[in-house]
């Protein structure tokens, strides 16, 4: 290299340059820094006389990159940490901010690789104290990013890094400096919140709040939580940490800066009491300190609720700040808390008008129904006098989500089909997990609300289908639409029978009620208007429904488990709609896909929702020996559908040809195999 003024055009066009070529000419040209070890004297030398950022991130980068791939001497890399500390302390506040990163990064890493290696690599806390204690705010934003970088650096894997050694290493720093890091943090923000001649801007308590996040997600026990998941199980702080989580100033500080500071500040404030709302059980070692806690944590709450979310993502982590409550804390616990009864309205409040509010906070619902489902399974193991106040809260709730799904349902579909839960399984299962146990709470009182919704809306589309006047698309849309929604209701609540001990008599009423009116839908689905419709999303979305009803509602009434258990379902059923046993049942739901296979030749999603329901009927041992004595079975068996003939269905011909191969074969009948074959005999001559 001629000169520094050159290395530092090179660096220039490295890192700002458009062109794709002179990138990689100066790539090519300065990648010796960080290959060979030889130019690590080099690299200190830029860092002391360049004068452009961009060639003193490249000797970090560089450093960075011999510590991480080579194995370098001991003294060595204690004369990089060394240099590195020093040239922060000196020059870092003139720096660029990601220079600064830079360095922090490479001082991070020779600390992680070094830390059983010599007892100084283990002194960085006190060194970064040291940042702390300086005068200028300079320093002390530099010493807040050394231990935010060395907590991430610590809980997260390296290329140069054995798994094991890494895992020793953590858990090591855990032992020995973490504690105090999160005392460092709880400190700062006490002081930067009372100290009025300190002049901080918010880029300090944005780090400050950032430190305590990352110390309350550290990895303690080695399980690998993915950070990029919604949700994380309890969290396993060491016992060393008592004290300073159930000091009251700890969650308050939490709460104060929730207040104090906007958006995004005040959402990691409440990640951080999402994480301290998860704290094992057993760190609490008597009935007082954690009632205390949790007191703590309503009271907080409910002042939140009273002041109102303004702020989508702020509203988001309160939603999973309610819905840790349950997970972590039993409902006895709950009710002997002073303020639980305000709490349990304003929360059932909150709820409600979540609901109403569902395009906004659509995935934020998820936490609250958990945690309403939660508390209602709980309610049978509830001892003592004092009332849970379930009994007045939970029907709204379940009222809201009902009301609120039905009115979702829109005449535009959106650009992105897969935003629609209608349209995405695992959005759906979302919204359904958890609202089914609400219902069951109090069956009676849900199912006059579904069936109030769904009666009226069910006879229009009935009216619909005979009318001979022309029928607005738009309008048959949005009602299929909202019948879809209610179908999956009722699927959903049928298919926590199987979970539940939910198998009452009455309970067998209701749900002969409800399954009556999606059977009688099942049949108006396919006549009239509404048989020329099978091209409309909203009509395979609607028969993707019923599917699905079908599916769940032959695990709990028609399986092999379910047939000598259901004897008020099917009386009730016979009462309504002439099915008097599952074979009439069975034959029903076989129409049903017999009905698909004909009319969807090109619906690949509808044809594989309608193969899954044959395959499970098929494969059932009582329900396949039921089959075989079905007409509408040998109609299937003679039948040459078309979807059989497209190729986007190829994956659903291997499907059914499986299933009705099982079928043949599950009994010696030459009369059968031969009518199985015939038409694939006609193709092949």
């Amino acid at each position: 290299m001629e000169s520094l003024a050159q290395l530092e055009t090179l660096c220039e066009r490295l890192y700002t340059s458009q062109n794709s070529a002179e990138r990689a000419h100066a790539e090519s040209t300065l990648k010796c820094f960080s290959l060979n070890p030889d130019y690590i004297p080099q690299c200190q030398y830029i860092l002391d006389n360049a004068s452009t950022p961009y060639a003193l991130v490249l000797a970090s980068s560089s450093l960075l990159k011999q510590i991480t791939e080579h194995k370098l001497s001991l003294q060595m890399r204690l004369d990089i940490r060394n240099y590195v500390i020093n040239y922060l302390a000196t020059r870092g506040p003139e720096l660029e901010n990601f220079v600064i990163g830079s360095l922090i990064q490479l001082l991070c890493r020779v600390t992680k690789f070094g830390w059983f290696d010599d007892d100084k690599f283990r002194e960085v806390v006190k060194e970064a104290t040291n940042f702390l204690n300086q005068a200028s705010s300079g320093h002390y934003s530099i010493g807040l990013k050394m231990l935010n970088q060395l907590v991430s650096e610590m809980n997260q894997p390296n290329v140069g890094l054995p798994l094991v050694q890494q895992r020793k290493v953590a858990c090591s720093f855990r032992d020995q400096s973490l504690f105090q890091i999160f005392q460092v943090s709880i400190t700062s923000l006490h002081q930067l919140k009372s100290d009025g001649n300190f002049q901080v801007s918010g880029v300090l308590k944005e780090l400050t709040l950032s430190l305590a996040l990352k110390c309350l997600s550290f990895d303690f026990i080695g399980s690998s939580v993915d950070e990029s998941s919604e949700e994380f199980g309890t969290l396993q702080i060491p016992s060393s940490w008592k004290p300073v989580v159930q000091d009251p100033s700890t969650l308050q500080i939490f709460f104060d800066y929730y207040r104090i500071m906007g958006p995004p500040l005040s959402k990691e404030a409440l990640e951080c009491l999402v994480r301290l709302a998860s704290v094992r059980r057993s760190l609490f070692t008597d009935d007082p300190a954690r009632f205390q806690f949790l007191g703590h944590l309503m009271n907080g709450t409910k002042e939140i609720i009273q002041t109102g979310l303004a702020d989508h993502d702020n509203y988001h982590e309160f939603c999973r700040l309610l819905g840790r409550f349950k997970v972590n804390y039993q409902l006895s616990e709950l009710l002997s808390v002073e303020s639980y009864g305000e709490w349990i309205h304003l929360v059932a409040e909150f709820t409600t008008k979540s609901l109403q509010s569902w395009q906004w906070a659509s995935s934020s619902v998820y936490y609250l129904l958990g945690l309403w489902s939660r508390l209602v399974t709980s309610v049978p193991y509830l001892k003592g006098e004092t009332p849970s106040l379930l009994d007045e809260t939970v029907p709204k709730i379940t009222e809201g989500f009902i009301t609120s799904r039905f009115n979702s349902n829109q005449a535009d579909f959106p650009d992105d089909l897969s935003e629609d839960p209608l349209d995405n399984a695992e959005l759906l299962q979302d919204h359904l997990e958890f609202f089914p146990y609400l219902c069951r709470y109090q069956y009676e009182t849900s199912s006059l609300c579904i069936m109030k919704i769904m009666d009226p809306i069910l006879q229009v589309y009935t009216e619909r289908a005979s009318s001979p006047m022309p029928v607005d698309a738009n309008e048959l849309a949005v009602i299929e639409g909202q019948i879809s929604w209610i179908v999956h209701i009722i699927a959903a609540i049928l298919k926590v029978r199987q979970i539940t001990s939910c198998r009452t008599e009455s309970q067998e009423l209701i749900d002969a009620e409800l399954a009556a009116r999606v059977l009688q839908l099942s049949n108006v689905t396919d006549i009239g208007v509404h048989s020329q419709r099978y091209g409309e999303i909203s009509k395979q979305r609607l028969d993707r429904a019923i599917l699905t009803f079908f599916q769940n509602f032959r695990k709990s009434y028609v399986g092999d488990h379910a047939m000598h258990s259901s004897k008020q379902l099917y009386l009730r059923l016979s009462e309504l709609l002439g099915l008097h046993d599952h074979l009439v049942l069975l034959n029903f739901i076989v129409g049903k896909i017999a009905m698909n296979l004909k009319h969807y030749p090109q619906c690949e999603d509808v044809i594989e929702h309608t193969l899954s329901l044959f395959l499970e009927l098929a494969s059932g041992y009582m329900t396949g020996k039921l089959l075989l004595k079905l007409d509408s079975i040998k109609f299937i068996i003679k039948e040459n559908f078309r979807f059989l003939e497209e190729y986007r269905c190829l994956h659903g011909r291997t499907t059914f040809y499986y299933t009705l191969g099982y079928l043949i074969f599950m009994e010696d009948s030459p009369v059968k195999f031969k009518a199985f074959m015939e038409p694939l005999l006609q193709v092949s001559v």
